[in-house]
């Protein structure tokens, strides 16, 4: 997979405490890859990352602390960095506004900083939002080189990490002096709603069902008709791998933004979702009642992600059905049988991806 690239190759994650965090180091683990990991330790208990306890080297970090970060990459020497480490809530981001900015964009700066000065570093895969973009409720996919925006703090912090990236990208790391100034090819990751098992983060649509049907509740449906492109957290994890090999290979085109989201079929609305998670695990119960007041969130958000499937060669694998029914028995096996089946889960996925005729399954 991914030509064996990762193979006993030094990968730096940052966020690996969090859930795609934790899923992107199993992954990696698969891959062979010497991974080291910078976050704050595990926000949920139960954590994904608690539950794997992966064999890796983890340093416990904030940040925003920038001499830390530049110590501990210093120490590592990464070749391939992928940046996750965020504030990732919107409706947290609305309690918490200048932490969040603090995270997700003084955060992004640090971790560039730490890499402008580390030899090694030769791929980086900044890992932002789909809502980074200036949100205009259009019907349309939302492409790369749409305009930045954000009308809660957690969107507008991604759009500026966009924005950032992209300063690094020209003032330090331009493609076109690659090889000659400097080593680096630098990219970034807009990637839809992510779900899977292992996440227990609180105001998130599959958590807090999964959560309900655990205690025998309903959940609570607030926002039914707000539209997602939903996708398994291994879709765009794939994404995010065969994009840093392009880039470790020296593929100046890759070093650029690139959306990671689900075809047509994978964008419904949030009751549809919820339905189609009860279908698998027949406990969820659900009530849509929504808050007379709350804060704004975005209803209708999709993506255009013709960039990736042309230039990569990379599209989901999963059917609506699998994604969502992947997701459940995750839940279903770990509450109902104390069992976590990340690894079953990987296995699989990548079979499938093999028998699919992924190009990064070759």
């Amino acid at each position: 997979m991914f030509g064996s690239i990762y193979r006993h190759r030094r990968v730096l994650v940052t966020g690996h405490t969090g859930f795609k965090g934790s899923w992107l180091c199993a992954f990696l683990q698969k891959l062979e890859a010497e991974i080291c990991g910078i976050a704050l330790p595990p926000e949920t208990e139960p954590s994904h990352y608690g539950l794997l306890k992966p064999q890796i080297y983890s340093e416990y970090i904030d940040i925003r602390d920038q001499a830390a970060v530049k110590k501990a990459v210093a120490a590592f020497q990464p070749e391939i960095v992928f940046h996750l480490a965020a504030q990732p809530i919107v409706r947290r981001s609305y309690e918490i506004p200048a932490e969040t900015f603090e995270v997700n964009c003084m955060g992004t700066v640090n971790i560039l900083e730490a890499v402008r000065h580390c030899p090694a570093v030769r791929a980086v895969v900044i890992v932002t939002s789909d809502k980074c973009y200036e949100n205009r409720e259009q019907p349309k996919g939302y492409r790369e080189d749409d305009p930045m925006g954000g009308f809660d703090p957690y969107s507008a912090s991604k759009g500026c990490a966009e924005l950032i990236s992209a300063s690094y990208r020209r003032s330090f790391f331009h493609p076109d002096a690659w090889g000659t100034s400097h080593r680096v090819l630098l990219a970034t990751a807009r990637a839809g709603n992510v779900i899977g098992g292992g996440d227990w983060a609180q105001d998130r649509l599959v958590p807090d069902i999964m959560r309900a049907a655990a205690q025998g509740e309903a959940a609570v449906i607030r926002n039914p008709r707000a539209t997602r492109p939903w996708q398994h957290v291994l879709e765009p994890l794939s994404g995010y791998l065969l994009l840093a090999q392009e880039l470790f290979a020296g593929n100046r085109d890759a070093a650029s933004a690139w959306n990671f989201g689900p075809d047509g079929n994978g964008i419904i609305d949030v009751a549809a979702a919820a339905a189609e998670l009860q279908k698998a695990w027949q406990d969820i119960r659900f009530e849509i009642n929504p808050p007379a007041a709350a804060p704004h969130e975005a209803v209708l958000l999709h993506l255009d992600c013709r960039k990736a499937h042309e230039k990569l060669q990379w599209r989901g694998i999963f059917t609506p059905e699998e994604m969502f029914g992947f997701t459940a028995r995750w839940y279903q096996e770990f509450y109902c049988r104390d069992r976590v089946i990340t690894g079953e889960q990987l296995d699989k996925y990548t079979a499938l991806a093999a028998a699919r005729g992924a190009r990064w399954a070759e």
